[in-house]
């Protein structure tokens, strides 16, 4: 089960005027979508929601969206802030079936950079994919995708087979093994071996 409940309220209208009427009474304007039934426009508290927002597993993660005694899973799909005062103004929510696969996009995170090989010889990674889109069950999705960099060596690549996905889970892009990053002997380092080689 999700652990963030978004308890909301349908609201009437839509467009701009609705949601700066919506904006004043305090909470923030949405739109619940998705399934075989119409968008609804929608509206939570914007303090819960900040308090949602904060945990870090709002955005991309099943969540609880509850209407009076009805609840129904959803996922946060996006939420639009303010660029001056950082306040959230619009989010978009999801309709799924906790069970059944959804189509997401999930951040790759690198671990162990300082313990590996490649970095004590001045080696640098270069990211090539920073998320990987995956089909997966809603009540699956992972936070990240965890590349552990330990022992890894300046020349070798990363592909997304050596990524562990969730069980079940597959990539959208399922024809080829695809590159997630590459480690590559940083300029400084090359020029060492360069001046190196003029020495000898």
């Amino acid at each position: 089960m999700a652990e963030i409940i978004l308890n909301v309220d349908v609201r009437e209208g839509a467009g701009t005027g609705s949601a700066r009427a919506v904006r004043r009474s305090g909470a923030v304007p949405g739109i619940l979508y998705g399934g075989d039934k119409a968008p609804v426009s929608i509206s939570v508290n914007e303090k819960d929601f900040r308090k949602s927002l904060y945990t870090g597993k709002l955005l991309g993660h099943l969540v609880t969206l509850k209407y009076g005694d009805e609840t129904q899973p959803v996922i946060a799909k996006t939420v639009q802030f303010d660029p001056v005062s950082d306040r959230p103004l619009h989010f978009d929510l999801m309709r799924v079936d906790a069970n059944a696969p959804v189509k997401i996009e999930i951040a790759v995170h690198f671990k162990n950079a300082d313990e590996a090989p490649f970095t004590r010889a001045g080696g640098m990674l270069e990211i090539v994919r920073h998320s990987v889109e995956i089909l997966v069950a809603a009540d699956l999705i992972p936070d990240e995708l965890v590349v552990d960099l330990k022992g890894r060596e300046i020349g070798e690549n990363i592909r997304i087979s050596d990524i562990v996905l969730p069980k079940g889970a597959t990539t959208v892009i399922a024809d080829r093994d695809f590159m997630i990053a590459t480690i590559k002997a940083s300029s400084a380092a090359q020029s060492e071996a360069g001046d190196t080689t003029v020495e000898a």
